[in-house]
């Protein structure tokens, strides 16, 4: 075997262990290890059969095997940047709906607090807040959450 062979080979091997060690850890998703090992084993094959590269090219009409490589690497790096980037966009939306709830929730809070202070009043029938009271929000009273867009 070509010395860039067993290279390639090793590389691609290691690869899958520190996916498979990202996996016991926790730090990576099974979504996105299935995507790196297959990526991996695709490029054990390649080293192990380069003649495969070289008909794929040359069926696609590409002059230099390498640059189908580089294409096809250069797709995948795009798709997964693309897929991020929508996870991302997903999870700020949920971060600012969270805030927004959590500063509403806050209000209520410190508005059941001042009332609780307050002690109890004989203009009110009840000088304790109910549970009506507790599951109000400014979204189910139809106001908007403070500090919203």
């Amino acid at each position: 075997m070509a010395r860039l062979t067993v290279v390639t080979i090793v590389v691609a091997v290691a690869a899958v262990l520190l996916v498979f060690e990202l996996l016991r850890g926790r730090r990576l998703r099974q979504k996105y290890a299935f995507l790196w090992v297959v990526v991996a084993g695709l490029t054990v094959v390649l080293a192990m059969f380069p003649g495969l590269l070289q008909g794929a090219s040359r069926l696609l009409g590409i002059a230099v095997p390498s640059n189908l490589l580089f294409l096809v690497s250069l797709l995948i790096l795009f798709g997964v940047s693309l897929q991020l980037s929508i996870e991302v966009g997903v999870l700020e939306e949920q971060a600012r709906r969270l805030a927004e709830e959590v500063g509403a929730m806050r209000l209520r809070l410190e508005d059941v607090e001042w009332r609780a202070r307050s002690g109890p009043r004989a203009d009110t029938p009840s000088a304790s807040p109910s549970e009506t009271d507790l599951d109000e929000t400014p979204q189910s009273q139809g106001k908007a959450p403070a500090g919203g867009s």
